[in-house]
């Protein structure tokens, strides 16, 4: 097993150099979008198949060469197998919506400065002096150089594997690389860290810690507020300002995620513990929702936190366990009573057995702890020899 990360540099191209690049770019997605409208007339949607149709054109008319005229293609087919995933998953609305039928009456256009993926053939990295070679319209563009954090470059260098892709964002350049990095060895572990996942408490552990976030929170309102006045405008100003709050938004969640996952990582590996969270998948489709909280619960970033500290642990050697959710927050750690009526409030817990009191996202996080303990007693349970 291995963990996949992206490493994002940032190319310095001169005033020349970028101005090829954007020609190279813009070329390759209209080749992308020639290809994707004869896949959708044909109904052809087989890398192979497709690539018998449109090989010859998108090399004469388009200028490229063979191996990108391929990527080309392999871009063309992927962009409509996610599309099939994003319909049958139901992220585009409902059969015959209006959303729907815009998904699938029209073919797949692409943006003039989307990602183009490059293969080794296409492109080359000189890690030592920090630059790169690779294909263009005019010819193998060299010396192009680039920078990004030591830690990333380390890591390109050691782990990078297959394609890397050239992107264009505000007229800065920028080459995504995927890099493979092998697995730590997982220890055993003495004791297990429950993590409850919550919405104004975004993680509480069974030690006690808690992550608030009521400050993320705030700001989402805040974003909120935002978004409303812009929409009210309709105007195309005001539409490219909320896709900026939007991606801003997202950053701020993942910064704020990454730096709750490193911790607990970091004082699971410390103590020698493993990291326990809830199985919450589907919660959506399971939670009935006013309709005043449900923007609340489709920005919650829990899912994401969830993913931080899976591939973070898997990174430190740090054993990592999805336990059953089920009542977790009205269950007695100590007793084992559960009842509805535990809960007093959303912030308090009580058993109304034994009397136990304490905040509810800290006694959630120890029944965490207690069904990992035995969740990992179970799977490590040792097979008899067969006879």
């Amino acid at each position: 097993m291995s963990v996949k990360l992206v490493v994002r540099v940032k190319l310095l191209p001169t005033r020349l150099q970028a101005s090829v690049l954007e020609a190279t770019l813009h070329a390759c997605n209209r080749a992308a979008t020639y290809a994707a409208r004869i896949a959708f007339e044909q109904k052809t949607y087989g890398r192979n198949e497709l690539q018998k149709l449109v090989y010859a054109d998108v090399k004469a008319t388009f200028g490229l060469s063979a191996q990108p005229a391929v990527r080309v293609v392999k871009k063309t087919v992927d962009a409509y197998t996610t599309l099939r995933a994003n319909l049958a998953a139901g992220n585009l609305g409902r059969t015959g919506s209006t959303r729907w039928r815009k998904a699938t009456g029209e073919p797949v256009v692409f943006r003039p400065e989307a990602a183009q993926p490059f293969d080794d053939r296409c492109l080359s990295w000189q890690y030592d002096a920090r630059t790169v070679s690779l294909w263009t319209l005019e010819g193998r563009l060299k010396g192009l150089r680039y920078t990004g954090h030591a830690d990333q470059l380390k890591m390109l260098a050691e782990f990078r594997r297959g394609e890397s892709d050239l992107v264009q964002v505000k007229s800065k350049w920028y080459l995504i690389a995927t890099c493979d990095l092998p697995d730590s060895q997982v220890y055993e572990p003495a004791d297990w860290i429950g993590v409850d996942r919550g919405i104004v408490n975004l993680a509480t552990t069974s030690d006690g810690t808690n992550h608030q976030g009521r400050r993320l929170t705030r700001y989402r309102r805040w974003q909120a507020k935002k978004r409303a006045e812009l929409q009210a405008r309709q105007t195309r100003s005001a539409t490219r300002r909320l896709a900026r709050r939007a991606r801003k938004e997202s950053r701020h969640a993942a910064h704020v995620n990454h730096k709750i996952a490193k911790e607990i990582v970091s004082v699971a590996k410390r103590t020698a513990r493993g990291i326990a969270v809830e199985g919450l998948g589907g919660i959506r489709e399971r939670v009935r929702l006013r309709r005043d909280q449900r923007d609340t619960l489709s920005s919650w970033p829990f899912h994401q936190l969830g993913a931080h500290l899976a591939y973070k642990a898997r990174r430190a050697g740090v054993p990592f366990l999805e336990v059953d959710p089920a009542y977790t927050s009205q269950r007695c750690p100590r007793c084992g009573h559960t009842e509805k009526a535990n809960r007093r409030s959303r912030d308090h817990f009580c058993c109304r057995r034994c009397g136990l009191a304490g905040p509810a996202d800290h006694v959630a996080g120890v029944n965490v702890r207690n069904r990992a303990r035995s969740a990992w007693v179970l799977v490590n349970v040792p097979v008899p020899a067969p006879g």
